[in-house]
């Protein structure tokens, strides 16, 4: 999934936000980034799927965590400061990158729920 969000900022970053803007950059790289993760998570659910619930509700909660922990680490060794790092998340100032983490740890049990039936 690194690779995925390295990939997807890297296009954000080097094709269209000099056209769109910073936030409406933001806004499709994020959204961007959804599909890819839904399309990989599909993927790997179907592929290696877990055998109950609970066993997708940890794999959602590990990733969640794992993501949590890159995002801030990498914040951190770059020297942001927390407002700067925690900007990302302010919905109501229209950055939607809260639902990465939010779609991360839900995905591997919607879709294990969607392949078992």
């Amino acid at each position: 999934m690194i690779v995925l969000a390295v990939i997807n900022g890297t296009a954000r970053d080097l094709w269209y936000k000099n056209y769109t803007g910073e936030l409406a950059a933001r806004q499709i790289s994020t959204i961007t980034l959804l599909l890819l993760f839904a399309v990989y998570i599909w993927f790997l659910i179907k592929k290696y799927p877990p055998t109950t619930s609970e066993q997708a509700i940890t794999i959602g909660t590990l990733w969640l965590i794992l993501t949590l922990v890159f995002e801030f680490g990498m914040g951190y060794m770059s020297g942001k400061t927390w407002p700067q790092m925690l900007e990302d998340y302010n919905i109501v100032k229209g950055r939607l990158w809260v639902l990465i983490p939010i779609w991360v740890a839900f995905a591997p049990y919607l879709f294990f729920r969607i392949l078992k039936e």
